[in-house]
């Protein structure tokens, strides 16, 4: 054979082979037929992980189990409330009425889509839906007397849903629990605290023990599973055993003082009621005026960050050792953020980067790129989407969000597609890679409060560029305008 001809000929089938095997590599890295689900929910959990680049709090479970999955650095929740933000996560869609922006809204709204949840739609196709902790607003799922009695909060979802047994005496008390069994007293009882003593002397260890016990009997059977686990922490009270809080003694920064003036326009600025009301403070404390409180609250807030990492590390160890990783799709996501002090305002219930941001993380065997972390915007209504495709499961044609599969494939894949989010009053904002607009009819003033951030040059939100930037405002107002616009009384902003 002439040897032109014969390169050709080897050239030639080379390529048909590589025609061949790219799609059969591609599809090798989806996960396996029928893939687990374990889903990790975390409380009041801002964007603050060495993983991200930031250091307030030390994550190192979490940073490692970043290098084996997809982080999405830029994730955005729909409501900067707990049971608000749940809703949108199980829904799968924006909130549509005002309950949906307050924490009552999958108890009040449910019947209207509760069939057609994430967790229901596994179980109707088969899978075993277990939630320990909090998964919905109500720990253990009930929504009666001390959330220890029905009616049920999401019926139809899970198999089973529940607490840990340990000290507290009920859903409701562990989940704003002290040390060993103490209970909240609104009003009274102190924003932090740190007992020297085990990780088990406070509710998260609890939970990390029941859910490796119950992934040691999932291990067992052969019926394809959904577990949520949720932690507690960092939510208030910032409670954590005193080694935690030892970690951060001398490893908090102080904000900067522009981050951490009250804005001088007509803002989305609130009084920290939850932490204020909820929560009693040593000699009339006050973390505004008090530069030693502020950086003693923020040191035990990253306490309550590095007990709960602790705690998700040994789940995910467990995961690991049982060999259950090896077909299950490993989901970590919180349910909004927290200001330490941004803004003047301790605590989330407003539209700003602290509250609305929060860690996102996903992992299924055989993932492209594991620890490459992707920088497109995406939202908590995507989750839905995209367990369904992972899972190949029929998702339901009301769904808002969409599968993040492109950007699990390939991490630098960019939709440019913005992230919206819903508060009381009719509050909204959008968020595109590089501006915010908060927008809401202002009652007394006659006309829209608007509020515009340049995130390219001003990370702090600290100057409203609304006035200078007429074009972009119209712009993003034309996004809110095409979205559902929910309102609520101020009256429905009960703390969580």
């Amino acid at each position: 054979m002439n040897k032109h001809i014969e390169h050709i000929s080897i050239a030639f089938f080379a390529t048909v082979l590589l025609v061949w095997l790219v799609p059969s590599m591609l599809l090798a890295t989806d996960p396996l037929p029928r893939p687990n689900v374990l889903f990790i929910a975390v409380d009041d959990l801002r964007s603050d992980l060495g993983a991200l680049g930031i250091l307030h709090a030390k994550t190192p479970q979490l940073d490692a189990f970043a290098s084996t999955a997809r982080l999405f650095r830029r994730h955005y929740v729909q409501v900067p409330t707990c049971g608000a933000s749940r809703c949108a996560l199980w829904r799968g869609q924006y909130p549509s009425v005002g309950s949906q922006v307050n924490n009552g809204g999958i108890a009040s709204t449910q019947a209207n889509w509760g069939t057609r949840s994430l967790p229901a739609l596994f179980r109707q196709n088969g899978y075993q839906t277990l939630a320990i902790g909090k998964l919905t607003h109500h720990p253990g799922g009930l929504t009666g007397k001390n959330w220890a009695e029905g009616p049920e909060e999401l019926p139809g979802a899970w198999d089973r849903a529940w607490i840990p047994d340990g000290p507290w005496k009920s859903p409701e008390a562990i989940m704003h629990g002290y040390a060993d069994g103490e209970d909240r007293k609104p009003g009274k009882s102190p924003a932090w605290q740190a007992k020297d003593g085990p990780d088990d002397a406070y509710p998260d260890a609890w939970v990390a023990k029941e859910a490796v016990a119950t992934l040691t009997q999932l291990a067992s059977q052969t019926q394809p599973w959904f577990f949520g686990v949720g932690f507690f922490k960092p939510h208030l009270p910032f409670a954590a055993p005193k080694k935690w809080h030892d970690l951060h003694s001398s490893s908090v920064p102080n904000l900067p003082p522009n981050a951490a003036a009250k804005p001088n326009w007509p803002s989305g600025w609130h009084a920290s009621s939850e932490f204020r009301r909820n929560y009693g403070h040593e000699a009339g404390r006050d973390p505004a005026t008090d530069v030693a409180y502020a950086r003693l609250l923020r040191g035990a807030y990253a306490a309550s960050v590095s007990y709960m990492d602790a705690q998700v590390g040994r789940v995910l160890a467990a995961l690991q050792d049982l060999q259950l990783d090896k077909n299950t799709i490993v989901i970590v996501w919180s349910d909004h953020g927290f200001l330490l002090g941004e803004h003047a305002i301790w605590g989330k219930h407003c539209l700003y980067e602290h509250a609305l941001r929060t860690p996102m993380l996903i992992r299924y065997p055989g993932m492209l790129y594991p620890g490459t972390a992707s920088d497109t915007v995406v939202e908590t209504v995507d989750l839905y989407p995209t367990l369904a495709d992972l899972c190949s499961l029929p998702a339901p044609k009301e769904l808002d969000g969409r599968s993040l599969r492109p950007q699990l494939i390939d991490p630098s894949a960019n939709e440019h597609k913005p992230a919206t989010s819903f508060w009381t009053d009719g509050q909204r904002t959008v968020r595109t890679d590089r501006w915010r607009l908060i927008a809401q009819h202002d009652k007394d003033r006659g006309e829209q409060r608007l509020e515009l951030f340049d995130y390219e040059t001003d990370s702090d939100e600290t100057k409203n560029l609304a006035a200078s930037h007429p074009e972009v405002v119209r712009e993003l107002l034309a996004h809110l305008q095409r979205m559902p616009n929910p309102t609520a009384s101020n009256a429905s902003k009960k703390a969580n």
